[in-house]
């Protein structure tokens, strides 16, 4: 999933990005970890990452057991949670 973006860098995204995150994953059901400019995220069966690329805010996820029974619901709120981030 891919959102063009106004935003001119990450780090501009960022706290935006944390606080949508929180709000669709809230407890600590999504562990998420900055890697410079990459937001490495992790759960049960989950791993994926939402980097900055060319005026774009990309995500990608690789779901497994559990998490893959789940895809679309999880998919929906990181799509939710990057689309908000960005205004």
């Amino acid at each position: 999933m891919s959102f063009e973006t106004r935003h001119g860098s990450m780090e501009e995204i960022k706290p935006l990005l944390d606080q949508a995150l929180n709000e669709q994953f809230p407890g600590g059901m999504l562990q998420r970890k900055w890697n410079g400019d990459v937001l490495e995220l992790s759960g049960p069966g989950a791993k994926g990452e939402i980097r900055y690329e060319g005026g774009q805010l990309v995500g990608f996820a690789d779901l497994k057991p559990p998490a893959s029974l789940m895809q679309g619901m999880i998919e929906e709120k990181i799509s939710s949670a990057m689309k908000k981030a960005l205004g």
